[in-house]
């Protein structure tokens, strides 16, 4: 019964171990599908030509139909926002922090599976571990900080405040002709991506917490066992 109920406390530990890791791993996954979305913004606009506009942090992608040989044809265009767009300040930011965030993920998760590996050791350092799980935490932190800023920004930048975002001279559509700005998945999807890493640094947190804990016992004991000895 005892061995039992020991194996059933080292499956748990194992388990609690591995969630900061997976909790990590889960937001690099969306850190990565939120960087390449195609709808950080949705415009919609006044024109026959081109009514709807999505903005990408990289491209702009529009629908725009053409006459081939007299059949009207719907096609999705792919236009890169480059040196020729006025690109606004919140967008920029956005770019630089979703690149650091998405290159501080593996970094978090690198000094995670150091951790579960000392762990694993016959005599574990428990200091390197901890060390391992501090490193983790403050990086995944940062990062969580980091998308937080870029979604949050645009999204209040874009519906709320003045954004300077302008389009080339070659543009199909101008950006007078603007009549709404439409509501998308990126903010939502930014803060799932956020909370799902705070919860890696949480259980980061609890780990280090349970080690110093462990180590206060083990060292209540040692001085017990010298008593007895004394």
């Amino acid at each position: 019964m005892f061995n039992l109920v020991f194996r059933f406390a080292n499956i748990k530990e194992c388990i609690f171990k591995l969630s900061g890791l997976l909790s990590c791993l889960s937001a690099f996954v969306f850190e990565v599908a939120l960087a390449s979305c195609q709808c950080w913004r949705l415009w919609e606009f006044n024109d026959k030509i081109v009514q709807f506009v999505s903005f990408g942090l990289w491209e702009a992608h529009y629908p725009q139909e053409f006459n081939v040989s007299g059949t009207v044809i719907k096609m999705l265009v792919h236009t890169p926002i480059n040196s020729s767009w006025t690109i606004s300040p919140e967008f920029q930011y956005a770019e630089n922090l979703l690149v650091w965030a998405i290159l501080m993920k593996p970094v978090a998760m690198v000094f995670s599976a150091m951790a579960i590996k000392i762990s694993c050791m016959k005599n574990p350092i428990v200091e390197m571990e901890k060390n391992c799980y501090k490193v983790s935490a403050i990086v995944l932190g940062v990062s969580s900080l980091f998308t937080f800023i870029s979604v949050s920004w645009n999204h209040f930048a874009d519906h709320y405040g003045q954004t300077a975002l302008g389009f080339p001279p070659d543009f199909p559509v101008k950006k007078e002709a603007l009549i709404n700005k439409h509501y998308t998945v990126v903010l939502p999807l930014g803060v799932l991506t956020a909370t799902m890493s705070l919860f890696g640094v949480i259980f980061f947190l609890s780990e280090i917490s349970s080690l110093k804990l462990k180590s206060q016992v083990k060292a209540k004991c040692a001085s017990l066992v010298a008593d007895q000895k004394a």
